[in-house]
């Protein structure tokens, strides 16, 4: 909640501890107003109507964002959201077998990605499709996943950003893990090339226990991670004070690390954030949780229908809150950038869809040998007989095993 006060305790005689531990009315308007409006904590830079917020904290952090800066998130954010429209309408036309929308959480993405060194390693759940654009993998690479013709087909290593997880909160660990080798490395420190993890995941995984165990680990090893949680508001159809009696960001504190709530609609405010916290990772002062608060405006996937558990209303007060409107209003207020700017940009968003509409439809499907490459690292003769057998299979058929 915003202030601290706690649920009621049951009194002697009160009856069963299930029912009578019930909160006040008060206590009940505090925990939906901090779970819902972001509360009193809540660090913005940038807000909705586009005015500049100062902060004597974070604003050293935003220092080197002059008005060329803004512009490159600004178009950082076009580009993703007019990719992630494009996806969504392929899949409705039969070319993706499924895909995963971020829209509205363009800020959070970008603006957390592009805090991001070279040497930091990333691990996504599976809507880091902005995440996965700013740390340089080509948006065709996602396609391949949603069309069920490829598991990640980037070079993880390269562009440090892991391959998509599916398994919910699964990447916690993973994640939690890789940090710990880095401590363990000596990768932290006051070396300009010292290291730092960071974690993707929303709302609904933190009702997960992977997450929970990945937060123990990282606190007890003081492992160099910045857990990054997308508060979108519904864990599919579950809101967030359905799942969680205190704001997202204050379960930190029970692992003995800190916790921060940022405007994830605000990705000037992401990007300070994101840096005061690998910041701290990297120096070796153990793990971070940042929850950016934000909103899903479209469906979980394309298999979900959100009209039947939220109001349209709800979707229209947020899109008041616009991630990309607010930098254009403030470029445009600033004298930033002017039409022929904002023009460009859609035009190059216009080319960036329709090259990625091109490669989808003409995607080719791959070779039935290549389930068995990138098995190992390296070949064995138990994998090379089955994939002989396996290919002298599809041999046997009329078509050779082409259908």
């Amino acid at each position: 909640m915003s202030s601290p006060e706690q649920w009621t305790r049951p009194q002697s005689g009160a009856g069963s501890a299930a029912t009578a531990a019930q909160p006040s009315p008060e206590q009940v308007i505090a925990g939906l107003r901090a779970t819902t409006e972001g509360g009193a904590e809540l660090t913005q830079l940038l807000n909705p109507e586009g005015e500049r917020l100062p902060s004597a904290q974070f604003d050293p952090y935003v220092a080197d964002i002059d008005d060329e800066a803004l512009r490159g998130l600004y178009r950082d954010m076009v580009l993703v959201r007019r990719a992630d429209r494009e996806s969504n309408a392929m899949q409705r036309q039969g070319q993706l077998g499924i895909w995963v929308p971020l829209l509205g959480q363009e800020a959070a993405q970008v603006g957390s990605g592009r805090a991001l060194k070279p040497q930091d390693m990333a691990f996504p759940s599976y809507r880091e499709h902005g995440v996965a654009y700013t740390r340089g993998v080509d948006f065709k690479d996602l396609l391949g996943i949603f069309r069920c013709t490829d598991h990640s087909s980037w070079d993880f290593q390269r562009h440090r950003f892991h391959p998509y997880t599916i398994v919910i909160g699964n990447q916690v660990l993973n994640a939690a893990g890789y940090a710990m080798g880095q401590k363990f490395e000596g990768k932290v420190g006051d070396d300009p090339d010292a290291e730092a993890t960071i974690c993707y995941f929303g709302d609904g995984a933190t009702s997960q226990g992977d997450v929970h165990e990945g937060f123990v680990w990282a606190a007890v090893y003081d492992a160099p991670l910045v857990f990054f949680c997308q508060n979108n508001q519904w864990a599919i159809s579950e809101p967030t004070e359905r799942q969680s009696r205190l704001p997202l960001y204050q379960r930190a504190r029970g692992y003995g690390f800190p916790g921060i709530r940022v405007d994830g609609n605000d990705v000037l405010g992401c990007l300070a954030v994101t840096r005061w916290a690998l910041d701290e990772c990297r120096r070796g002062n153990g793990p971070v949780l940042i929850e950016a608060f934000t909103y899903r405006m479209d469906a979980h996937t394309t298999t979900d229908d959100p009209t039947r558990y939220r109001l349209s209303d709800e979707v229209e007060t947020w899109k008041l809150k616009d991630p990309i409107e607010r930098v254009r209003v403030y470029l445009s207020r600033t004298g930033g950038a002017d039409a022929a700017f904002f023009d460009e940009v859609e035009a190059e968003a216009d080319r960036f869809a329709a090259e990625l509409r091109d490669y989808c439809f003409n995607m080719p499907d791959p070779p039935p040998e290549r389930i068995f490459s990138a098995v190992y690292a390296e070949p064995s003769p138990q994998l090379e007989a089955q994939r002989e057998e396996y290919l002298s299979y599809l041999a046997g058929f009329a078509d050779g095993g082409d259908r």
